[in-house]
């Protein structure tokens, strides 16, 4: 079997494994399942680890937990498509983010808030005990020197340079509503929420926004700022939920019910702190707490087990590389399925050839976040699919590119003479034309494995896995060594991937030279 025929089979082959592969997530789970979302910040993580905790005792199997899934968009697009069926979230983000309703409208009831959920499907219940508002916050020695007290006040202070997280800014009870009450002048600048506190303390920046239960606020000496105006709503930590649930799971539902009211401010914060600040596990956060422990008892693990090569070689790197690996190899394997004959039937045609090749290069202008949010929304549905549809995309275009490049290259001469020979057109394609231009199109399947192992760290974002996880996580608690533990197993997978194809290519020209040292 020639060469280029053998390696297009058995990447064919690699790609269809990894979809036989794919993790349960991707299948239809069972009625007896419990799948625990969380947004990607510290409270959300240790909240979804108390309902996880709380609810496990009274299930057949481990809840599934979703963790990091991002803003407020992607966890309610899961939560409605029932890849998960519960997340804390709070008042009002599902009065002004869910239900659209306007931030100077009136609050809306408990019963209110049920009525209009409904037709949704979904549900809200179980007031934990707490409320985790929006504020700005400053350096208290700033504030202090400039006699800033409250927002009214940080209004006349034009010079002083807001940074914001992006959701913040974007959301309707966020920045634009917020500058309109208090006419702020200033253009904020977006930052991810977990960057923001070093940018306050490099002085970066002088004002951020906070969530109010923010273990750094007092680390930090930071100065919350009077809401003078009253603009934000209260933001009471609730459970949103699937309505079918509680029919579902009664005895998991009846454990979560009695979370109401044990979760008060004080508590919510010290469990922040000795996540963000002592590098406790999120595990062991929910663990003790629901032990009754004291709030302020020390994080279970020694502290050199919160060192950079614990979390580098930690006990989830075998899974993480797993779901990494999967992801490349699915995603580039399918897309070499795809590339390879479309570009093939265009490369002989300019007008086509430009067109196919145009729009493949369109689809590299997506932004990756942008892209999965369409495709949860299109898909509904959360996980690998969605981030191994992206992943496919994004790698059909240098696949597409050097087929087509590689095949145009082939000297006229020698695709004359195979027909010379008698061979017919496709004959004359897969003997000459694809082994003298597989080097080409090799080197484009390199880059699309590079690329793709590069942008699987997103799919952590829709609950894929893989090192992206640690990244996420990471940005959450802004923690650094976490971030770095994820970054440098996946710099070592594109080190072994060009390692592999480097090796691929010196065999396939030994190869060559052999068929050629044969036929002279």
């Amino acid at each position: 079997m020639p060469v280029n025929v053998a390696l297009f089979l058995s990447l064919g082959a690699l790609a269809l494994l990894g979809l036989w592969a794919l993790p349960a997530q991707a299948k239809a789970q069972e009625d007896t399942q419990l799948r625990v979302g969380s947004k990607r910040f510290t409270e959300s993580y240790i909240l979804a680890e108390v309902i996880a905790q709380t609810a496990a005792p009274h299930l057949k199997e481990p809840p599934q937990l979703r963790q990091g899934l991002g803003n407020t968009a992607i966890v309610y697009e899961a939560l409605r498509a029932g890849s998960i069926d519960v997340y804390a979230e709070y008042t009002g983000t599902i009065a002004q983010e869910i239900l659209k309703r306007p931030a100077e409208g009136d609050v809306l009831t408990p019963a209110a808030m049920n009525a209009a959920l409904a037709p949704l499907g979904l549900g809200v219940a179980v007031p934990l005990g707490f409320n985790d508002g929006y504020a700005l916050a400053m350096r208290a020695a700033d504030a202090d020197r400039l006699q800033v007290r409250t927002l009214s006040d940080l209004a006349r202070h034009r010079e002083l340079k807001l940074g914001l997280s992006n959701e913040f800014i974007g959301r309707a009870d966020g920045w634009k509503g917020l500058a309109a009450r208090y006419g702020f002048g200033q253009t904020p600048t977006g930052l991810d929420h977990g960057l923001a506190y070093d940018a306050l303390a490099s002085r970066q920046i002088d004002v951020i926004d906070i969530y109010t239960t923010d273990a750094k606020i007092d680390h930090l000496g930071l100065r919350v700022l009077v809401d003078d105006r009253q603009y934000f709503p209260r933001y009471d930590a609730v459970l949103l939920y699937r309505l079918d649930l509680p029919q579902r799971l009664p005895p998991v539902w009846s454990a979560l019910q009695k979370l109401e009211g044990r979760i008060d401010e004080r508590a919510m914060i010290a469990m922040n702190a000795r996540a963000e600040l002592q590098g406790a596990g999120f595990d062991t956060i929910a663990r003790d707490f629901l032990a009754g422990h004291t709030s302020d008892a020390p994080a279970a693990s020694p502290v050199g087990a919160r060192g950079f090569m614990a979390k580098l070689m930690g006990p989830d790197l075998g899974r993480l590389a797993r779901q990494h690996l999967l992801l490349v190899v699915a995603s580039v394997g399918l897309a070499i399925l795809m590339a390879v004959p479309v570009g093939i039937a265009v490369f002989a045609h300019a007008r086509w050839r430009t067109t196919v090749l145009g729009i493949t290069g369109l689809l590299q202008t997506i932004p990756s976040l942008a892209l999965l949010a369409v495709l949860i929304s299109a898909l509904g549905a959360i996980g690998t699919l969605p981030a191994l549809i992206a992943l496919t995309l994004y790698a059909l275009l240098p696949i597409m590119r050097n087929t087509v490049t590689g095949l145009a290259e082939v000297p006229h001469g020698m695709q004359q003479a195979g027909m010379a020979l008698g061979m017919g057109r496709m004959q004359n394609l897969r003997l000459v034309l694809l082994p003298l231009a597989l080097p080409t199109l090799l080197a484009g399947v390199r880059t699309a494995a590079t690329i793709a192992i590069g942008t699987a760290t997103i799919a952590a974002f829709i609950g894929a896995g893989g090192f992206g996880e640690r990244i996420v996580t990471g940005l959450a608690l802004n923690d650094r060594a976490l971030l770095v533990a994820g970054a440098v197993p996946a710099a070592a997978m594109a080190v072994l991937s060009e390692l592999f194809f480097e090796v691929l290519g010196y065999l396939l020209v030994r190869r060559q030279a052999r068929q050629r040292a044969v036929q002279e």
